[in-house]
């Protein structure tokens, strides 16, 4: 069996575990969880396609085996003076159930909590970073911005359009045409795009009905966010941060 090292390169590209998480070699324990987190959802075995599930499996396999020797001190310390680890230690490693392990560290997150969230998000400073990156990563494009910030929907804009003039006021962003002189037309699009969105919304709650309450943390988002995920590594930081705070 190849050694998680080797897996590491196939799948992350590097050996270096810090640089799989992104973190630095003396990052404290909450951001090693927080990165674990973050990326072990987008490789999800139960969020992606099933054409993609077995590869997906065995990233999240990587994932929670470096997770478990970077949160163990002993490992850690270990592999930050041979730069490896004894795969020998773990001999029933094939055997572990990672998910298990993963829902040993992370509650259930439920519809109150993402409601929670999206009513600490609105008129934060997070969402208010989260805007000014996208206006100046889109040059003030509104369908660039959308897929970037979160409930940045058609029955938002008029409040984040407001915040958005604002700083340009202020002169804490330039002032781009294309959000200023935006076209009637593509107002229009998004106001129907908006529009058949939530009745696909209101049809899919409905299939689902009370049973789906308590569902996954992807399910839940794709379930208020229409499939869309907008802003979905945003919305990430702030819930790992709330949420990987101890078991």
């Amino acid at each position: 069996m190849p050694s998680t090292s080797t897996l590491c390169v196939k799948y992350y590209g590097t050996r270096d575990f810090y640089k799989v998480f992104g973190v630095s070699k003396d990052a404290k324990e909450s951001e090693i969880k927080k990165s674990y987190y973050k990326l072990s959802l987008k490789v999800h075995p139960d969020r992606v396609e099933k054409a993609e599930k077995a590869v997906a499996s065995e990233k999240f396999k990587v994932l929670s085996k470096i997770y478990s020797v970077l949160s163990d001190r002993n490992k850690r310390a270990l592999y930050d003076e041979q730069g490896t680890i004894d795969d020998d230690d773990d001999a029933d490693s094939s055997d572990i159930n990672w998910l298990a392990f993963w829902q040993k560290f992370f509650k259930p997150v439920s519809t109150d909590d993402i409601d929670d969230f999206e009513k600490d998000y609105k008129g934060s400073q997070q969402e208010r970073r989260d805007l000014k990156q996208a206006y100046l990563g889109g040059k003030g494009c509104v369908d660039y911005m959308s897929q970037y910030v979160p409930y940045m929907d058609y029955e938002n804009e008029p409040r984040i359009f407001e915040i958005l003039r604002s700083m340009i006021a202020s002169g804490e962003i330039p002032e781009y045409k294309a959000f200023t002189e935006e076209s009637k037309a593509k107002r229009e699009r998004r106001r129907k795009k908006a529009a058949k969105e939530a009745a696909a919304s209101k049809k899919e709650v409905q299939k689902k009905g009370k049973a789906q309450k308590q569902g996954s943390l992807e399910q839940q988002i794709a379930m208020r966010q229409s499939d869309r995920e907008r802003g979905f590594n945003s919305l990430l930081d702030c819930l790992a941060a709330k949420y990987a705070q101890g078991k």
